[in-house]
């Protein structure tokens, strides 16, 4: 763990002394200075309890978007610096179980409820407000949509809204009881400041995307230290 911060340093500071090697000239006409980034991807939690993990499922699926100002390397254009501003997300679906975030217990209680009355579907839903900052190459940076692109960076949160909701209500045997939706919303139990390492790799305006949590999902002592990972696909022209 307290490797990865300092494997990124390393790798940003051997990309900027690298990108000091002067190539020709380059026409960047066609390379916008600025663009949004929207990314699509799944999020895992890393480091919950077996009890938790169990009652996760597979897919949870989140969106993040981004403002982002692109600068290049006057001396070698290939490689530029990024910091924008934007939006991320990310949700956790339970099958039979419940996340009481209003408990205003010591320790936040996850609830299993597969042998009662249970909600269909069932998510934990948090929104932060995210400065990503990026160290990039590019291929051919005079035609930034036929280039190989690649990226690592950093990016803080602040938290902006955390939620759970249940829809449709059911009883143990999955018959449905009614449509009775519920929405919860307090961020009592979470870590108000998200820091995490990111990286990308692709082509074109299409890259695959991942960032881990260097910062803990919740606040110290009311639940195991759970990181968030996320993995996916980035639609942006750099």
């Amino acid at each position: 763990m307290r490797k990865l911060p300092l494997f990124f340093i390393a790798i940003l500071l051997s990309g900027i002394a690298f990108s000091q090697t002067a190539p020709k000239k380059l026409k960047l006409g066609n390379r916008a200075a600025d663009h949004f980034m929207f990314q699509i991807g799944s999020n895992f939690w890393s480091g919950a309890a077996d009890s938790v993990k169990k009652y996760i499922k597979t897919i949870n699926r989140s969106a993040n978007v981004y403002l982002m100002i692109d600068k290049p390397f006057r001396s070698n254009p290939r490689f530029s610096a990024a910091i924008g501003a934007g939006i991320g997300t990310s949700n956790i679906f339970f099958d039979n179980m419940e996340v009481k975030i209003d408990a205003f217990k010591p320790k936040l209680p996850f609830v299993r409820t597969d042998t009662g009355n249970h909600f269909k579907k069932y998510k934990l839903s948090m929104a932060y407000l995210e400065a990503p900052v990026e160290l990039r190459f590019m291929s051919r940076p005079e035609t930034p949509n036929k280039s190989i692109k690649g990226a690592i960076g950093i990016k803080i949160g602040t938290l902006l809204n955390v939620h759970t909701k249940g829809k449709t209500l059911e009883n143990s045997a999955g018959t449905k009881l009614n449509g009775f939706t519920t929405k919860i919303s307090t961020r009592s139990y979470f870590n108000t400041t998200r820091l995490a390492l990111t990286a990308r790799a692709g082509y074109g305006i299409f890259t695959l995307f991942g960032s881990y949590n260097i910062t803990g999902v919740f606040k110290d002592g009311v639940a195991p230290d759970t990181r968030l990972i996320q993995v996916g696909l980035s639609i942006s022209g750099l």
